[in-house]
């Protein structure tokens, strides 16, 4: 530590760091724009300028920028010094010479940096009156909205989207006081991260489009802490509520996790939360096959009294709650819960858990794998199954850039310095996959190979690390990279359902440790609780159908079996073999009785014999286990509406009922929680994930509204002009008013940040232990496994075939005139509940087939046109995108979308172009989302596409 003094204050601050970054520390009030705690410093905006004095002696000083001075032994410097003042005016006037003052209408009301900064500094009273620069606002796409009268140049916007993001359509236009920040012309923002402008914009530039439709001020939002459901990656959230739907989705700071950003599925996709689809009671089947709705009493009861059948069974579900999957396992018995995977992905993620659970290598956090000095990829396309991972992974690249600086002697936070130091010069990504990812334009090798292919070359590398002779150069030189890093990272997934990627994966990162080295080995998986649903165990769908005859009532949590389930398993699974009736001829003859609990109206309720209405993760209390093996607590921002309930307290209820025991003793969700932690040694550490509900902050609940929250008498104004009574909240630590205190307690229950004089999300930083550190308080979050030494279980992981042992099996599988299809998952439109939300579904389009340039030509088509897709006696068409990189024999399809659910991954199919197709509108878009950006496509090389 160095010792400084600022106006008198002696203070101790690290080596190195920037001295607004040591103010802030200090809980000094330090204005400032353009500098953001992990972009860095470029010192446009002038506004942090502060008076630096040479000894003790100077009086006079001069005058310095905060964020773009380091600090040193005894350096004195002078915020309240009236030459600094004077000149952080005379910057906030000339910056608000063009801004239109139009606080009244604008959408960051409220929460708006530029407010804070101004009524900080002290300005007040406008002298300008001539005429302002007016701008011409562009159509960004249905998720942002762009005002760019309001812009101050302060340059976050394009930092953030095109050096930390990655983007390329957009940019800072035109010079001096002209300056425009947009794209070279209309349309929808490219990057799957610009929802982040939303918040990293200190004014209205960039705003929240679905927000604007139903406008709420933004200190009037109910708020609660929350985890993002739309995949596995855990990500923390701060959805906000008000008139009793959900308004916004903003990011909850998680120094481990998400840090500062979220991707545009977690930030915009919960819009079906309130959709025409949700349902809000339940309803049974007459003997006519119609439904009708009954009360909640009723279907209990119903529910009960089928479940008290000798034969029962259970399908659980990985993006319900781990604590609803438990109680649901306990209600029918182990033996008869099956987990709810489709029949080729549940190996494949029970796989991973067994892995994650016995390997040496560290499964990282976020935080973790941006200090990754190489990383392999094996078969997964990032970007679109765990989006905020591949944003990690593009910080990841810097660290060369970050070595040169250590070289060169510069600080890391000196932006522009150190960018321009390293050029393009990246520290190694090797990804391998069937096709295009969004990664590739950071890439330093691509390796296009099927999935097979992508296994054996995992071994291939892994055998060369152990010291074995390689048959693969490219798998030699690989290994060569990986060795010689300090920090290597392997990452892999589900996403090609593909068991040998996975298992070469950990063979890798074993193959790392063994050398003496570190490794970090990280899975992306499809859901947000498929890791949690994994370690609790159960049957896999298979084994359920195999015994369906016997079954007399069927329950199923949250799950659209329709995903997962082929249309003769969806027969049946429902029909039973006592039906001569096919399930396409008439699905209400089936003799299991079909109990399901969901929250939205899909394609299997259609075949059910009761319904109940289940409610969101906005409505409900519940933990989830992240990708990184993580067990996080998310908590209702609102009542559940109507008569929805969470499904955890269905199935207790149920359970009472019923009649079972022990469940039927159970009341509370902490006693549920209590319960699912003596259940397995692995979750024992779930009581301490979040407080318990008797948690109280100085005597008092952890109020959701702020306290600048208005109008709940006005709210029910046409009803009663008597303030409601607010409901009572016995199941968390928070309550839904505003009264309580929302200081020093754990990060998990941080509903909002805000402190006096900072109003925009700004505030964190008055809540961290440091800028850019972990929260005080608690870490959000337990960590149910550690690195351990190998065990026996990674044996089957560490043995199997090479590139070279696969090549002939690999030739002797392929068919004239035949494509093998590979999924492709789309970050707008392959995850089931994001999909339903109207922005995510306008931009996730048509359901496609991706075939490479050579393919299209052979064929006949172009991007845009249609191609019939033959498999399994079945033929379909779809649209046709181009990718410039695809494994030769291979095909692409959109997975996740309804019309493409029954091809397989594997399969084998035929293509023929379809003369009828009718081509969609085009879009006003940048480039293809599942492809490379135009300006990579020079720079590609060939890697055996086809």
């Amino acid at each position: 530590m160095v010792k400084i003094f600022v106006d008198d204050l002696e203070l101790d601050v690290t080596p190195g760091e920037n001295l607004l970054g040591a103010c802030l520390n200090a809980g000094l009030d330090l204005p400032y724009f353009c500098w953001h705690p992990v972009m860095g410093s470029i010192g446009s905006c002038r506004q942090c300028a502060v008076v630096q004095y040479q000894n003790e002696e100077d009086t006079r000083g001069r005058i310095v920028m905060g964020c773009m001075t380091p600090v040193a032994e005894g350096a004195r410097f002078s915020l309240a010094a009236p030459s600094a003042r004077t000149f952080r005016a005379a910057i906030i006037e000339s910056l608000m010479l063009n801004h239109p003052h139009d606080c009244p209408v604008c959408a960051e009301g409220g929460e708006c940096h530029l407010q804070d900064m101004t009524v900080m500094v002290g300005h007040r009273d406008r002298r300008y009156r001539g005429r302002k620069n007016t701008y011409r606002n562009q159509y960004l796409g249905p998720l942002i909205h762009h005002e760019m009268n309001r812009c101050i140049t302060c340059y976050r916007c394009v930092r953030y989207y095109c050096d930390y993001a990655g983007g390329s359509d957009l940019s800072a236009q035109a010079c001096h006081d002209h300056i425009y920040f947009g794209r070279h012309r209309d349309g929808v923002l490219e990057s799957e991260f610009a929802g982040n402008l939303v918040e990293v914009c200190p004014t209205g530039v960039f705003t929240d489009k679905s927000l604007l439709r139903h406008y709420t001020r933004k200190w009037d939002l109910q708020s609660a802490p929350s985890i993002c459901p739309g995949c596995a990656v855990g990500c923390n959230t701060i959805p906000g509520e008000r008139y009793g739907q959900l308004r916004r989705v903003h990011n909850r700071y998680n120094h481990e996790v998400n840090g500062y950003f979220l991707c545009d599925r977690g930030r915009f996709g919960s819009g079906y939360i309130n959709s025409d689809r949700r349902l809000d009671f339940a309803g049974w089947r007459n003997a006519d096959g119609t439904f009708a709705a009954i009360r909640q009493s009723q279907a209990v009861e119903t529910a009960a009294t089928w479940l008290k059948s000798a034969r029962v069974a259970a399908i659980g579900s990985p993006r319900a709650s781990l604590e609803a999957n438990f109680l649901l396992r306990e209600l029918v018995g182990a033996e008869n819960f099956a987990a709810g995977f489709s029949s080729v992905e549940q190996p494949v993620v029970d796989r991973i858990a067994q892995i994650l659970q016995a390997t040496a290598a560290l499964s990282p956090p976020l935080k973790q794998m941006e200090g990754a000095d190489a990383i392999l990829i094996l078969g997964e396309d990032v970007t679109n199954t765990a989006p905020r991972t591949a944003l990690a992974l593009r910080q990841a690249v810097r660290n060369k850039a970050y070595e040169l600086a250590d070289q060169a002697g510069l600080l890391h936070w000196q932006d522009a310095a150190v960018r321009n130091l390293a050029q393009d010069q990246r520290s190694p990504m090797i990804i391998a996959s069937p096709a295009d990812t969004r990664l590739d334009d950071v890439a330093s090798e691509l390796i296009s190979l099927p999935p097979d292919g992508i296994a054996g070359f995992g071994r291939a590398v892994a055998a060369s690390l152990a010291g074995k002779p390689a048959d693969d150069a490219r798998a030699q030189r690989v290994a060569g990279v990986l060795k010689a890093a300090k920090n290597p990272l392997v990452i892999s997934g589900s996403g090609l359902l593909h068991s040998g990627i996975v298992d070469s994966a950990a063979a890798v990162a074993e193959a790392l440790v063994a050398n003496g080295g570190k490794a970090m080995l990280g899975y992306c998986l499809a859901e947000a609780n498929s890791l949690g649903l994994a370690l609790l165990g159960g049957k896999s769908l298979d084994a359920l159908l195999d015994r369906v005859e016997g079954v007399d009532a069927l329950l199923v949590l949250e799950n659209d079996l329709t995903r997962r389930l082929s249309a003769s398993q969806m027969e049946k699974l429902f029909q039973g073999a006592h039906s001569q009736k096919t399930f396409s001829q008439n699905p209400h003859s089936q003799k299991t009785r079909v109990i399901a609990l969901d929250l939205v109206e899909t394609e299997m309720l259609e075949h059910c014999d009761l319904v109940l209405p289940a409610a969101s993760y906005a409505e409900s209390e519940g933990t989830l286990v992240s990708s990184e093996g993580r067990a996080q607590r998310y908590y209702p921002v609102l009542e559940p509406g109507e008569e929805r309930l969470p499904s955890w307290r269905w199935l207790l209820q149920i359970a009472v009922a019923s009649g079972h025991q022990p469940l039927s003793q159970m009341a509370h969700f902490d006693q549920v929680v209590a319960a699912c932690a003596q259940s397995n040694g692995l979750f024992a550490g779930l009581t301490a994930v979040a407080p318990l509900s008797d948690y109280r902050s100085h005597g008092l609940k952890v109020p959701r509204q702020s306290h600048r929250y208005s109008g709940r008498t006005a709210m029910c104004a046409d009803v009663s002009v008597h303030e409601p009574q607010q409901p009572a909240d016995t199941e968390t630590p928070l309550a839904y008013t505003m009264e309580g205190m929302n200081q020093d307690q754990p990060s998990a229950l941080k509903p909002f940040f805000w402190s006096p004089g900072w109003n925009s999300n700004q505030s964190v930083q008055k809540f961290q232990q440091e800028v850019d550190g972990p929260l005080r308080g608690e870490a959000a979050g337990v960590r149910l496994f550690e690195p351990r030494p190998s065990s026996a279980a990674l044996a089957p992981a560490l043995s199997g075939e090479t590139m070279g042992e696969l090549q002939s099996q690999l030739q002797s599988q392929l068919q004239p005139h035949k494509w093998r299809l590979v999924p492709l998952y789309c970050i707008y439109g392959s995850e089931e509940l994001s999909a339903i939300t109207d922005e995510i579904a306008e931009l996730a389009g048509r359901p496609f087939i991706a075939v490479g340039e050579v393919v299209a030509r052979r064929l006949g088509v172009v991007a845009g046109d249609g191609l019939r897709v033959s498999a399994a006696g079945q033929t379909i068409s779809l649209e046709v995108k181009i990718l410039r990189r695809v494994a030769k024999n291979c095909v692409g399809f959109s997975a996740g979308y309804r019309q493409t659910l029954d091809l397989q991954p594997g399969e084998l199919v035929g293509l023929e172009r379809d003369d009828a197709w009718q081509r969609g509108s085009p879009r006003m878009i940048a480039s293809d989302r599942g492809g490379l950006r135009d300006s990579d496509r020079d720079s590609f090389k060939d890697n055996g596409h086809d």
